[in-house]
């Protein structure tokens, strides 16, 4: 079911192709919580930055009346209830996913099996099977001029794209090691209700597929290489939580630690936990090398600490780098220098990044084969803490 109905169209003669002078045609599947961020950044995106035409063309959910309630508040054109329809238009031509990760394998391979750009949330998949086979459908694709992107939106922080430019330079020299904590307490009350992401068969894992996937990017995003060995932990601290019928068993974790090797002999820690009480949206980087270092916090995503280790020792010390000026990344889309940007920015430069790549026929970053090397070590995580061991990360 459409609201409001769109008149019958043929198929796409060939995927990817449009009319050159039609507007690229958006659908969005999923309208809560990342469909609102994202909804956002197609809206304000092209008030900002010089990208290419589209149209919010549809908003896809199960409900009919909630999806068109948020379609017209999100600035959609009309709304959808069944995206299987939806990826068969012809005036679609981008198909963005924010619905849970149990759905992204089946719309995302859909979706660019009919010759539509796709954009998908975080992580990946639930499986690793399944980001393996997401994979492969957009080396497929891509043959054919059509594009695809996870939505790691936290790569688009200025402050953490200026830190990938300053180790990039050299400015911190060799790295020795890097500790990234993301830390939430969303569920450190142990009455907190019970929801999709606290079941296995609809969230894939909890803590560790949900934020770990973040800072394990940003691991990867900031060093480049591969990650080579993993030592993992797992924890559930509240075991049973209120649900709609009486109490339910959370079959997820609350908390994950692993530790990581990197094919550039640098060893990463990281640790994401839900039940860390007081930490927001505690994002945490901190990069050590041998003529220098970096520290960052998300809940100060306009700052940025570094240290330059090659100053006489009495000169020494973090410095705040106020990450606003114009000759910082995305920056000279925004306001005067010194006026800070927010968390929603990210999902903005996300959707340009990928409107900008799709104009250029360029292969966006991260690309599925990225996502797909997050989603080997999150299974070399799991496996590790299942066993309690250190697994070498095979890629197949």
């Amino acid at each position: 079911m459409t609201t409001p109905a769109h008149p019958s169209e043929p198929p796409a003669s060939r995927p990817g192709s449009r009319p050159a002078s039609r507007p690229l045609g958006v659908a969005a599947i999923g309208y809560a919580f990342m469909g609102k961020a994202h909804s956002n950044a197609w809206r304000n995106v092209a008030s900002f930055f010089d990208v290419p035409a589209f149209e919010q063309k549809v908003l896809v959910g199960r409900d009919a009346g909630a999806v068109a309630q948020a379609a017209a508040q999100y600035g959609w054109a009309e709304s959808a209830t069944d995206w299987r329809d939806v990826i068969t238009r012809n005036d679609i031509d981008i198909v963005d996913i924010c619905a849970p990760g149990w759905m992204h394998a089946e719309i995302a391979i859909a979706a660019l099996e009919a010759g539509k750009h796709v954009l998908v949330e975080k992580p990946l998949a639930n499986t690793l099977a399944e980001a393996e086979l997401m994979t492969a459908a957009a080396t497929k694709a891509r043959a054919k001029g059509v594009q695809s992107m996870i939505g790691f939106n936290y790569r688009r922080v200025p402050a953490l794209a200026l830190a990938k430019e300053l180790i990039a330079e050299g400015r911190l020299g060799t790295v020795r090691h890097v500790r990234a904590a993301y830390l939430q307490d969303w569920l450190a009350d142990a009455q907190a209700p019970m929801t999709w992401r606290l079941r296995k068969e609809t969230a894939g894992s909890g803590a560790l597929g949900d934020i770990a996937s973040h800072a394990i990017d940003q691991v990867l995003f900031l060093l480049g290489g591969q990650v080579t060995e993993v030592s993992g932990r797992l924890n559930t601290f509240v075991n049973q939580r209120p649900g709609e019928n009486g109490t339910e068993d959370v079959t997820v974790d609350d908390a994950a630690w692993a530790t990581l090797s990197l094919t550039s002999g640098a060893i990463a820690s990281v640790e994401v936990s839900r039940v860390a009480t007081g930490r927001k949206n505690s994002l945490q980087i901190e990069v050590y090398g041998d003529k220098g270092s970096l520290l960052f916090d998300l809940e100060n995503l306009n700052e940025l600490g570094f240290l330059d280790a090659t100053l006489p020792v009495r000169e020494q010390g973090f410095r705040r780098i106020l990450v606003n000026e114009p000759e910082h990344p995305y920056l000279e889309a925004w306001w005067p220098q010194g006026h800070i940007i927010g968390w929603e920015h990210t999902f903005t430069h996300q959707v340009r990044d990928f409107l900008l790549a799709i104009q250029d026929g360029s292969e966006p970053s991260p690309s599925f084969e990225e996502g797909l090397n997050v989603q080997y070590v999150l299974d070399a995580v799991e496996e590790s803490a299942a066993n309690k061991s250190t697994l070498a990360v095979v890629r197949h």
